[in-house]
């Protein structure tokens, strides 16, 4: 897993949040005992989980120390249980069988997530939940570029070892069939938000400003200082280039893929 930025991938809250509500609306989950949060982050989303089933156990696991550093911080009534663990190790029954889990932009980063999630869901509490939300964007222009501006770098070789150069997520299809094989409730689908990036005009490069806080961290990760701002550089003139402001702000398409799957059972 990359590192991550708390303050940086926070720049774009509003955008970031909308697709967890989203996926959260198609969870029929009416009084679930035990809810976890796989990938949860900084925090927000989880306490929002613990906002919309208050009488349950809500557990947000991540393998960021500062992304959870930062969630601990706005918990501030400790209504949730905040795991340091990397969600390959996460076992679904450690603490008791959950009955909704739940994982947010966070299985792109985990390329073995097609084995993982029919284990989470066998492990389930009968009536169970099981929701997740991806980017599907791998082919958008703003990847194509970073691949293409990472290879021209003077260790281009070096730094496309450590970037996907496949797409990291399946299909629609491919989930519906994954979930199907366990859940007689499948819920899948798509949908691209054309993201309004910096409409007042405060930022030299809004779609810059967005994958340093996600798509470009594994490549600045590999990076010193001066390479970091020479990628960077070169970048901001490539994705300036491909995503021109208008007048109401930045244009930025970005396709995501959500999963939502019950398993068989009366829920508790």
């Amino acid at each position: 897993m990359p590192s991550w930025d708390p303050q940086q991938y926070e720049r774009f809250a509003d955008h970031r949040t909308r697709p967890f509500f989203d996926l959260l609306a198609r969870v029929g989950a009416d009084r679930p005992a035990r809810v976890v949060d796989l990938g949860c982050g900084n925090g927000p989303l989880t306490l929002a989980l613990a906002d919309r089933w208050p009488g349950a156990a809500v557990t947000g696991v991540d393998s960021s120390a500062q992304m959870l550093e930062r969630a601990r911080n706005l918990d501030d009534r400790d209504r949730v249980t905040w795991q340091l663990q990397d969600v390959t190790e996460w076992q679904v029954g450690e603490a008791g069988a959950p009955d909704v889990v739940v994982s947010n932009a966070t299985l792109q980063w985990v390329p073995e997530h097609r084995e993982l999630i029919p284990e989470w869901l066998t492990g389930l509490a009968p009536g169970g939940w099981f929701a997740m939300q991806v980017p599907g964007n791998f082919d958008a222009p703003s990847h194509r570029i970073i691949r293409e501006v990472a290879a021209a770098q003077p260790d281009g070789e070096r730094l496309l070892a450590s970037y996907r150069m496949t797409s990291p997520v399946d299909e629609p299809t491919d989930y519906a069939d994954l979930l199907a094989a366990h859940c007689p409730y499948v819920d899948v689908w798509e949908t691209t938000y054309v993201q309004l990036l910096d409409p007042p005009g405060e930022q030299e490069a809004p779609v810059l400003e967005w994958v340093k806080g996600t798509a470009l961290r594994p490549l600045l990760d590999q990076l010193d200082p001066e390479g970091q701002e020479r990628l960077l550089a070169d970048l901001r003139e490539a994705l300036g280039r491909a995503y021109p402001r208008r007048s109401y702000g930045v244009p930025f398409p970005f396709r995501r893929i959500f999963a939502v799957g019950r398993v068989a059972g009366e829920a508790r």
